[in-house]
């Protein structure tokens, strides 16, 4: 058998009607495609068998995870041209990309068989998600999905996250370091929400801590923070109790749908909502704003996608639900807005932060680069792969505006019609850039 890579690239500009766009090495040592750039390397003839079992991305992800494919050079790239080639189509390219499992476009791919060795495909790498129980999105099911991803070791979030330990997106000046843009974030959003000595706070999905503590620490506020995952209440609580605030904070294992102890005066909710789901979206609105006093703010930090043409056709990456956020969904941004505002909010202000989001995840890759010997051993070698991956192709979608994160601010006003917050809370400067509240 030779020539694996020429036979390789053919049969996906046939099936996809393009160029391929990056050199690929095959396991036999040939090559093809353009020179003088970053490598596609398919290691083992068995990654060819997933991809038949499982066309499309899952089949891709597992032959990723276990290190059959892999990339020479610059991820990024490679990234960045196969979503051009396989990803971002035209409507018709895109319907011939779905036919990928017709009996007619299939026969076009027996050639692969030869390539790609005896069957059955290997099992799925041991890191993928399986045995879900309970109803999606039910709590017994989030509990679940929430432990699959934020229980794998805090030492490993500590590696990739740096000291500050937010995981969401970073707030971004010239020449910052990620400590300083993920402070500003946290700052931000203590401002929009216009905290003061003895508010209450209630933070959902508060992570580490890192929200709460800055609340607490800095503005004299008062904080239940809220999370459904071990791991993360134990480390916050040890960094609330170094920082001499377990008076002022509390920290919870519970899911938000059962605090009961409202009402309070403002409700952060940071990277948390992507794991509601599009049938719980009304539900979380609603109870956030039944946890609300009246004049009370809500701090909705939140990942959205470009909305569908059909949205009924829309389904969840197969690759992030399988490996990395399992049962999470992304909405469109005017859906989240509309929702906020079905629940009785009003929203006052959305503030697009989408490219900072990438500069936070190439700081995040960069982090895991540099330790990733130290991130095998805490993981597995399967385990940082798929971060490596998710992080990397995650920051070519917010380049590339395929996803965007946005900040809602919403209040509860109330009948009188007076939401508390100043007439002009946002101020530009004469370059156009907003100078915040």
């Amino acid at each position: 058998m030779t020539d694996a890579a020429s036979r390789l690239t053919a049969l996906a500009e046939d099936v996809l009607g393009a160029k391929f766009p990056v050199r690929l090495r095959a396991w036999d040592g040939s090559e093809a495609g353009p020179a003088g750039g970053p490598v596609l390397v398919v290691r083992e003839r068995r990654a060819l068998r997933r991809l038949l079992w499982k066309p499309g991305e899952l089949g891709l992800a597992r032959a990723w995870v276990a290190g059959e494919i892999d990339v020479e050079g610059d991820l990024y790239a490679v990234l960045d041209g196969l979503a051009g080639f396989i990803w971002e189509r035209d409507e018709e390219s895109r319907g011939a990309l779905a036919a990928v499992r017709d009996p007619k476009v299939r026969a076009a791919a027996r050639a692969l068989l030869k390539l790609a060795g005896p069957f059955p495909p290997p099992k799925p790498p041991v890191e993928e998600m399986r045995g879900r129980t309970g109803v999606s999105h039910s709590k017994r099911r989030d509990k679940q999905a929430i432990s699959h991803h934020y229980d794998v070791g805090n030492d490993f979030y500590e590696l990739v996250l740096g000291p500050s330990m937010v995981y969401s997106c970073a707030y971004w000046t010239d020449g910052g370091t990620l400590e300083e843009a993920q402070r500003d974030k946290l700052d931000l959003i203590a401002r929009k929400l216009r905290l003061k000595e003895g508010d209450r706070l209630l933070d959902v999905g508060c992570g580490w801590g890192s929200m709460a503590i800055h609340a607490a620490r800095e503005y004299g506020a008062r904080v239940v923070g809220v999370t459904l995952s071990r791991e993360q209440a134990a480390f916050a609580r040890k960094r609330i109790a170094e920082e001499g605030l377990t008076d002022r904070i509390e920290i919870r294992v519970q899911d938000y749908r059962d605090v009961e102890d409202g009402p309070f005066d403002a409700i952060s909710s940071i990277g948390m909502a992507e794991h509601v789901g599009a049938v719980k979206y009304r539900e979380y609105a609603d109870t956030l704003y039944r946890l609300l006093k009246p004049g009370g703010r809500l701090l909705n930090h939140q990942i959205s996608r470009r909305p569908e043409s059909d949205e009924e056709a829309y389904e969840v990456d197969p690759f992030i639900d399988a490996y990395v956020f399992p049962d999470g969904e992304l909405a469109p941004m005017g859906r989240t807005l509309t929702t906020l505002e079905d629940a009785g909010f009003e929203v006052r202000d959305v503030e697009a932060i989408r490219e900072h989001y990438a500069l936070t995840l190439r700081r995040w890759v960069a982090n895991l680069e540099a330790e990733w010997d130290r991130a095998v051993r805490l993981t597995s070698p399967g385990r940082a792969r798929i971060w490596r991956l998710y992080m990397a192709a995650s920051a070519v979608s917010f380049e590339r505006n395929r996803i965007g994160v946005n900040q809602f601010l919403a209040v509860k006003t109330p009948g009188a019609g007076t939401s508390g917050l100043p007439l002009r809370s946002r101020v530009w400067d004469e370059s156009g850039e907003s100078q915040g509240r």
